[in-house]
């Protein structure tokens, strides 16, 4: 009988990362060794390859890694891209009057001429995407412009920081047809809404990346609502013990927290060659 072939998949941000938004020696040491000897390890997380190559450069997943969300799959070094998504034009200009409406100022993420850019009105300003902005100074993606251009070139991804009362409702409205997450950003504390293409999910690049494996099950290790989607298409999901109470709800089992290497723990005691 053939050995079952296990993919294996975690969150960054509050999960594999620290509170300190880096790595343990003890993490980066067992997941390399586990990884070396044939564990199918990645991660999934709502970061760009640009933040998320520069925070894990201690580990090397040797498969694909999932960013965005879900709005990208890539191959890890070389960024192919094996899976893509986008906003339809139409959709990008809905969201956009939308967001006008209750007057919110986005970030909107894009390949522009084919070159990845986060775009935001210069001449705007709002406490959480200020830190935010101030946060990625030096960003060679960062792109101040006028408010005609803010939506221009392959738009898939709006990043919108604000308060509760103004974020909500557009909440609502988008949820219905488009994947969104809504939460408390876990470092500041201020109030996101991030909203992404009809397909893209962590759930949908998970299966795909599943398929293109060649694996039998998946086993996934998240602390966010935005890894709700994920849990749910996985055989076995794990929350750290930091995660929000209703990821918690729909995992196999609770587990240490990201401070204390929950995620490499596990590992350690229940991957077999």
């Amino acid at each position: 009988m053939r050995e079952e072939k296990v993919f294996y998949v975690s969150d960054l941000d509050g999960t594999l990362l620290n509170s300190g938004q880096a790595l343990s020696a003890f993490t980066v040491n067992t997941i390399n060794s586990l990884v070396g000897q044939g564990m199918l390890f990645s991660y999934a997380t709502a970061r760009s390859y640009c933040t998320a190559g520069k925070i894990t450069q201690g580990i090397s997943p040797q498969i694909p890694v999932i960013i965005y969300n879900g709005a990208f799959v890539l191959k890890n070094g070389t960024q192919e891209k094996i899976l893509s998504h986008y906003f339809e034009p139409k959709d990008v200009q809905r969201i956009w009057r939308l967001l006008q409406d209750h007057h919110i100022d986005p970030i909107v993420y894009a390949h522009i001429d084919g070159i990845e850019k986060f775009s935001y009105c210069k001449d705007r300003t709002t406490a959480g995407r200020d830190a935010f902005l101030e946060s990625r100074r030096g960003d060679i993606r960062e792109n101040p412009v006028e408010e005609k251009e803010l939506c221009r070139g392959e738009v898939f991804y709006f990043t919108c920081i604000d308060t509760e009362e103004k974020l909500k409702p557009v909440y609502h409205l988008c949820k219905k047809d488009f994947p969104c997450v809504y939460q408390r950003d876990i470092y500041s504390g201020a109030q996101w809404l991030e909203i992404l293409p009809r397909q893209a999910t962590k759930a949908g690049a998970v299966v795909e990346l599943k398929k293109l494996l060649g694996c039998d099950k998946v086993v996934s290790f998240g602390d966010g609502k935005n890894d709700i989607s994920m849990f749910d298409v996985s055989d076995e999901c794990y929350a750290v013990e930091n995660a929000d109470p209703e990821l918690k709800r729909r995992a196999t089992a609770v587990i240490e927290s990201n401070d204390n290497d929950g995620v490499a723990r596990w590992l350690l005691e229940h991957w077999q060659k």
